[in-house]
């Protein structure tokens, strides 16, 4: 998922988009944040478990 954010900040700012360039840092910060807080256990969204 992360990788797909990483793509769509380099396809708007190799197009000049800049609406890209910066939806896609943002995404890319809030995915990082939320998959090194799941990977430390840390309980994301008030769930530990997906059942």
């Amino acid at each position: 998922m992360i990788v797909l954010v990483i793509i769509l900040a380099l396809i708007g700012f190799f197009t000049g988009l800049s609406i890209l360039t910066t939806v896609g840092i943002i995404l890319v910060v809030v995915g990082a944040v939320l998959s090194i807080l799941g990977a430390t256990g840390r309980a994301v969204g008030g769930r530990k478990v997906w059942y």
